[in-house]
């Protein structure tokens, strides 16, 4: 069984954002089977959030099947290049770049500090900074401008998955159609048994923009499951954010297995 602690539950919470302010919920609209995945992807691609920073307090609910845990951490990012997250008190900080994935443990006197290959194993799909950064915006892992892909019209959602299969990838991602935002999508790696499924439950408005509000996430390998839920609170864009980090002296390197 892959390590149980409250760093695998901070990581994966980076699957999704909401933003702050007077919010409601979206929900409705209807399929318009008219409309071609050209038109489809195009008014995904809108939609897309605009910011500079995003800063909040999150809650997150883990379960392994064996273990659950609960835990509410404060979240700070700047676009395309820093993830921070810490616990209460500062015990547990994680910070994530485009090529750095590091965190200490100031329960355990403990740090990793490396690529993204322990994130890949812990969500069951081989991710990047891009791949989290797109996951937590609502936006598709894959460039849906860059390939061919087909176009499904089910009763509540637009289905988008390549014509060609991918090599070591299978791909599906759900766009709702009442604003065009991110319902569910898929990645597997069926030689590897490997499958992490992400749905967006629910969708609020914020200041004219439309941003996940609750996520559910199962990240499978093999007979394993890990399953998560984020709810998102005191979440704000566009401040001026510090992201301090360092790791404290004396504090041991952790092989994660």
């Amino acid at each position: 069984m892959r390590q149980k602690c409250v760093f695998s539950v901070m990581v994966i919470l980076l699957l999704a954002l909401s933003s702050c302010g007077s919010t409601r919920t979206v929900a409705g609209g209807s399929v318009d089977e008219r409309l071609s995945i050209k038109n489809v992807i195009r008014n995904h691609e809108a939609a897309g959030l605009q910011f500079r920073t995003l800063s909040g307090r999150l809650g997150i609910d883990y379960s392994d099947g064996e273990d659950s845990q609960h835990v509410t951490v404060s979240l700070r990012m700047k676009k395309d290049e820093v993830i921070w997250l810490s616990a209460p008190l500062g015990v547990i900080k994680v910070l994530i770049t485009p090529g750095r994935v590091s965190f200490y443990n100031k329960l355990n006197n403990e740090y990793f500090d490396g690529d993204y290959s322990y994130l890949s194993e812990i969500l069951g799909s081989d991710v990047d900074f891009d791949k989290l950064q797109n996951l937590l915006i609502g936006k598709s892992l894959m460039d849906l401008e860059g390939r061919n892909y087909s176009l499904r019209h089910s009763a509540e959602a637009y289905e988008i998955q390549p014509k060609t299969a991918l090599e070591l990838y299978k791909f599906l991602i759900k766009i709702e159609p009442q604003h065009f935002r991110t319902a569910a999508q898929e990645m597997a790696q069926p030689a590897m048994n490997r499958i992490m499924a992400v749905r967006y439950t629910r969708y609020q408005e914020v200041q004219g923009q439309f941003l996940p509000e609750a996520v559910e996430i199962d990240a499978i390998e093999d007979d394993e499951k890990i399953t998560i839920g984020i709810d998102y609170k005191q979440v704000e864009l566009n401040r001026e954010l510090r992201f301090p980090y360092k790791i404290p002296k004396g504090f041991n390197p952790v092989a994660l297995q």
